[in-house]
């Protein structure tokens, strides 16, 4: 789990995800959508290919990238425990909103 959230702690990371979440990338690709040096993308997505984030299909000469979306598993469930408690106090706030609506009525 720490290499997953090492892995979403960075920006460009993330950007990268958001692109292949929509499509398959090959790495000249992903460095176009990013501001930095095409090497700086490599060492991200081994980053992310550690993390298994991210796998790669070779084509040839080319390396296309693909988001693994099933790594984002373990995250979300850990996420899941902070969201029920976050739901749990909004439904309370929803209560007493609803409390005080009914009092000044």
């Amino acid at each position: 789990m720490d290499a997953l959230l090492h892995a979403l702690a960075d920006g460009n990371r993330r950007t990268v995800l958001d692109i292949l979440r929509d499509r398959p990338a090959t790495a000249g690709e992903l460095a176009e959508a990013l501001p930095i040096a095409r090497p700086g993308v490599s060492r991200h997505l081994r980053v992310l290919r550690e993390a298994g984030l991210v796998e790669v299909q070779h084509d040839a000469q080319r390396r296309i990238y693909h988001l693994r979306p099933e790594a984002l598993v373990e995250v979300d469930d850990w996420l899941g425990t902070y969201r029920a408690l976050w739901q749990h106090r909004l439904d309370a706030l929803h209560t007493e909103i609803a409390r005080g609506r009914r009092e000044r009525s």
